[in-house]
């Protein structure tokens, strides 16, 4: 085996460690956070903090309260199946993406498999930081967008090799 290719499966396994423990580690953070909203902003409490408050709300929907009337094993399957989907592109992707990239994919996943995770519990996801002029979201939400955001840029602005992978060889004329 070519030492180019030795480095890239070394690269992919890394970024496939980085998926995960990222993953998991945002995944425990986001929902060590629900119970201690659930009980500090308990009997309609809302804390002020400027641009943000902190109140409590259910959701029994999906993105902006969509398919709330659904029954809840329903939304539940869907969101699961998504997540899964999701989850076995980026398994697929991240050994060629960039440091960047990956971690963009693991944000993604894990603000959905914590709230498949919440919704799992009891039929509903739990939402705790409040605006005013957008829907009440949680911590889990902001994984995915900041994912997504995290996930485009390095799309735009990131070339699609490896800084560490020498440039590729040129042919000489003869």
């Amino acid at each position: 085996m070519s030492e180019l290719a030795a480095r890239s499966i070394r690269t992919g396994s890394t970024r496939r460690v980085i998926l995960v423990v990222v993953g998991l580690a945002l995944i425990a953070i986001a929902l060590s956070a629900e119970p201690v909203a659930r009980r500090t902003l308990s009997g309609a409490r809302t804390v002020d903090m400027g641009l943000l408050q902190l109140k409590l709300a259910y959701n029994s929907g999906v993105a902006f309260s969509i398919g709330q009337q659904l029954p809840a094993w329903i939304i539940l399957a869907v969101t699961a199946a998504i997540t899964l989907g999701v989850g076995i592109y980026a398994w697929r992707t991240v050994p060629t993406a960039s440091l960047v990239g990956t971690v963009g994919w693991s944000a993604i996943l894990a603000g959905a498999a914590a709230n498949v995770i919440d919704r799992a519990v009891d039929g509903k996801v739990t939402d705790y930081f409040h605006t005013g002029w957008w829907p009440t979201f949680n911590l889990a939400d902001t994984y995915i967008t900041c994912g997504v955001v995290l996930l485009v840029a390095s799309l735009i602005f990131e070339s699609t090799h490896d800084p560490a992978d020498p440039p590729p060889a040129q042919e000489s004329s003869k």
